[in-house]
């Protein structure tokens, strides 16, 4: 049986950025992802290259920032007053801090530090980024 849109699956997989660092890998977490193909769950370019797999494959694929996180937008720049972010939160370049917006908590890197204001980056933080992805597909769960 080959992978169609539809079809739950189970795969293990290793993410790298093109200078071969590693950014995620179901084994060592020691747990399998398990996701619907098609159904927007996943990325995609992971989605698309699931199609037309057999159980036991492995595939390697180089998915462009199009098909994985986007690129990276100017836009998603925004400018927070320091009074902000409570007193005990360490300010640094390049950090990840969580708050609370009006539509809901959010995630960002704090791409600048001003006298006044942060300039935060809600930038996926692997936009822009080419990723390679290693995929061994489990089992097909139809």
């Amino acid at each position: 049986m080959k992978v169609k849109n539809g079809h739950n699956v189970e795969v293990h997989y290793k993410g790298t950025l093109t200078d071969g660092t590693e950014f995620d890998n179901s084994r060592e977490r020691g747990d399998t992802l398990q996701f619907t193909v098609g159904s927007g769950q996943m990325i995609q370019g992971f989605d698309a290259a699931m199609v037309g797999m057999a159980e036991g494959e492995v595939k390697n694929v180089t998915l462009a920032p199009e098909e994985a996180y986007g690129t990276h937008v100017p836009e998603a720049f925004r400018n927070v007053p320091r009074e902000a972010f409570e007193s005990d939160v360490e300010l640094e370049l390049g950090k990840v801090v969580q708050g609370n917006s009006p539509n809901g908590p959010f995630f960002a890197k704090i791409h600048e530090l001003k006298e006044s204001e942060v300039i935060l980056d809600f930038n996926h933080p692997l936009a822009g980024q080419e990723l390679n992805f290693e995929i061994e597909l489990v089992s097909i769960n139809s």
